[in-house]
């Protein structure tokens, strides 16, 4: 029974997502194309998903099991080979099931099981659990502790009854959660009543937010097209409009989606689907990122999203016209002109380019930890945003960013001018000092090309070096040893040698970690 709905409800979505294609490749307003295109990929990725799933049977094996279930028209022979062999994985070799069901990557999504894996199966990843046997004490309490584990982006398991068993639990609550006074305490499930209205509450809430810094939800409810299109944007910007109300409502709205979902089941709750649906669509595009690959690329990043802001207003908006520079040519007096003139929606542009600059800032920090000034820079800027907000302190924002950015692009730009590598300059920013005279300076550098190549050939005969003592140890030697020998007496003195031979083992470390010396070796 699973299986064939499973199916047909696959076909279904799929069926809708390739209608929503068909419409977006129909339609003439570039608006509109944009959001279908939207939906088919969000339906597209649902269908590939309900595709790939795999569900399967896991039952103990019982002697005359093939005879048995062959009375009930079924062939356990493939399901019981499947239980002992594992999953095919493609590489000539197999998973276990047990294995391949707790990875929360693999398609082994639905178990069906009957008394294996219902007690002492831990499975972190595991949200729901339908239950239609009966069930009673401790097996039951063992059973429903199946899906109460804690997992990152989990954030409560969801438990079906098909067999009416709350008065099997609540006996079972009374026997083995007893309270201080081993009464039993007090009353643990709230009756349905208590947890609708604790739903409605929480939708409240949220919409209070959302009121209190400037977006009417109700403007969404029955909202289609275009009017749905600009109230969610003006809702995100609403929401942008400091990072304190954006964690507000974040925090509020995924209450709002814990509570709503263990009412799922609930027909009374549905009455509350829609505003749900509209806090969640609302969430869902403040989760949607901008990626940029190259920091030499990210001052034409803001001129498209300065672009995309101007461009995207709804048809007939005045402020969608008079957009005409060669992207090629950052005009940086332009670029503000246009976001203080043109751009409506100023804090969901600024976002969008605030999520840029924080990845390629965590890039570059993470090659070089010399340059910190600009993680430190950029907080300041976002300090003094959020200090204040006005339309004035947002275009200064856009400003300063727009420099940071800049100075970016001049940062990794200057491995180039000096003659080095990314890996060779974040080594001479740690042993480069004050003062030094152009010799030097000429030495020290040539020092961190030697003493990179030298690090890289000792760590290629090495396995995973830190994870022992001892080779940590030897690295760590090696690495003063190279130091000693590379860098200069004068200007360095011994106890200098000595610090920088820390800082570039800590440097190492954690580059080697990370995959970084590991994959350029």
């Amino acid at each position: 029974m699973i299986v064939p709905r499973w199916r047909a409800k696959a076909a279904e979505v799929r069926a809708a997502a390739d209608a929503k294609k068909s419409q977006a490749d129909t339609t003439a307003d570039k608006s509109m194309r944009a959001v279908l295109e939207e939906e088919a990929q969000e339906l597209d990725a649902q269908a590939t998903w309900l595709e790939e799933t795999i569900v399967e049977i896991i039952i103990s094996e019982a002697q005359n099991e093939v005879a048995d279930f062959k009375k009930w028209g079924f062939d356990i022979i493939p399901h019981r080979a499947l239980m002992k062999q594992g999953f095919d994985t493609g590489n000539a070799e197999r998973i276990d099931v047990e294995t391949a069901f707790k990875n929360p990557k693999h398609p082994f999504r639905v178990a069906i099981v009957c008394a294996m894996w219902l007690t002492g199966f831990d499975v972190e990843s595991l949200s729901t659990l339908y239950i239609d046997k009966p069930m009673k004490a401790h097996t039951l309490m063992q059973a429903i502790a199946r899906a109460n584990r804690v997992y990152p982006g989990k954030d409560f398991g969801l438990i079906v009854d098909y067999n009416g068993m709350l008065a099997s639990l609540r006996a079972a609550l009374a026997q083995y959660a007893l309270g201080d006074d081993g009464t039993g305490g007090e009353e643990i499930i709230a009756p349905i009543e208590e947890r609708v209205q604790a739903l409605l509450e929480a939708i409240e809430a949220t919409e209070a937010h959302l009121r209190g810094i400037g977006f009417d939800p109700s403007v969404l409810l029955g909202s289609k097209g275009f009017v749905r299109i600009k109230g969610l944007k003006d809702a995100v910007e609403a929401v942008y409009s400091t990072d304190e109300a954006k964690r507000r409502f974040e925090i509020l709205a995924r209450q709002v989606f814990i509570r709503f979902k263990a009412l799922l089941m609930e027909p009374s709750a549905w009455a509350y689907a829609e505003r749900h649906d509209n806090i969640e669509a609302i969430y869902k595009k403040l989760t949607e990122r901008r990626d940029t690959a190259d920091v030499t690329e990210l001052l034409k990043e803001l001129h498209r999203i300065v672009n995309e802001a101007i461009r995207t207003q709804a048809p007939g908006d005045d402020q969608a016209e008079g957009l005409t520079f060669d992207l090629s040519q950052i005009d940086l007096e332009k670029l503000r002109d246009e976001f203080a003139k043109k751009v409506r929606r100023k804090a969901t542009a600024l976002q969008d380019i605030r999520e840029i600059v924080e990845q390629k800032l965590a890039e570059m920090l993470a090659r070089n930890p010399a340059r910190m000034d600009y993680q430190v820079k950029y907080e300041a800027i976002i300090a003094d945003y959020n200090r204040e907000k006005d339309r004035t302190t947002i275009e200064e924002t856009f400003r300063r960013l727009v420099e940071l950015v800049n100075s970016l692009d001049e940062e990794q730009k200057r491995a180039t001018k000096e003659g080095l590598g990314e890996d060779e300059l974040a080594l001479f920013d740690l042993l480069l000092k004050d003062n030094l005279d152009k010799t030097s300076r000429e030495r020290v550098k040539q020092a961190s090309r030697d003493l990179l190549a030298s690090i890289k050939t000792r760590l290629a005969e090495l396995d995973r070096f830190w994870e022992k003592e001892q080779t940590k140890a030897d690295v760590e030697v090696f690495i003063l040893d190279e130091v000693f020998a590379s860098l200069p007496s004068p200007p360095f003195t011994p106890d200098e040698k000595k610090a920088l031979a820390a800082s570039v083992y800590a440097h190492v470390w954690q580059q080697a970690v990370n995959g970084g010396f590991a994959q350029a070796a």
